[in-house]
């Protein structure tokens, strides 16, 4: 791994197999529809894709790079055979041990230790690699409602984790299992409910049913 000042930043280039997922989740779905979207790419297309982006990440124990975000993005490269990226280095904390690391990514909301269900775990249960997290179906649920227009994308941390853990509560797990589309009808409506308002992104009222 290399430190560079390409274009004014501090990048490293890293290998995807050495990337350290920052959660414990990720909507599988919405990976399977990046894969898609790589895969209409030419290969020059694809390099191009590749080499101009930026995965922000933090040095952790152990010189490794802890991407904070674009997780789905990262797998779905994995998946695809790519083998390196840039990181743009947000912070060096190689020196702290594991677990001065992690309060330290926890006070910066670089960390989002939940589950599939939603609940919180140590951080020890943060995989060490992209292809070990979990699927949670609400989280593909609320990318896609985002994309579908139903809430602005926002800086908020770990926004459309947020809208997950909305939509688990009021959309049963089976209809987005086996009925993506008719569940994305359902969390359409919800996300435009005046329930959702305190909400990252929320864009307006609309009662459910309506």
């Amino acid at each position: 791994m290399v430190m560079t000042g390409r274009a004014r930043a501090q990048l490293m280039r890293a290998q995807v197999d050495e990337l350290h997922p920052t959660q414990l989740t990720v909507g599988k779905y919405e990976v399977a529809v990046k894969r898609k979207a790589l895969a209409t790419l030419s290969h020059d297309e694809r390099n191009h894709m590749v080499e101009s982006h930026w995965f922000p990440g933090v040095i952790g124990p152990g010189n490794r790079p802890y991407i904070v975000d674009h997780h789905h993005l990262g797998l779905a490269l994995h998946e695809e055979g790519i083998h390196s990226v840039w990181i743009m280095v947000l912070k060096d904390l190689r020196e702290l041990p594991l677990k001065n690391f992690w309060v330290v990514m926890d006070h910066h909301h670089w960390a989002h230790p939940y589950d599939h269900q939603g609940i919180r775990r140590d951080f020890a249960s943060i995989p060490g690699h992209l292809s070990h997290l979990q699927d949670d179906p609400y989280r593909s649920l609320a990318g896609e409602v985002r994309h579908a227009g139903g809430f602005a994308k926002d800086v908020t941390p770990f926004a459309e984790f947020l809208w997950a853990d909305y939509f688990r509560s009021r959309i049963p797990l089976e209809l987005v299992q086996e009925h993506f589309n008719h569940a994305l009808k359902k969390a359409l409506t919800w996300a435009s409910s005046q329930e959702a308002h305190y909400l990252p992104g929320w864009s307006g009222s609309l009662e459910p049913g309506t």
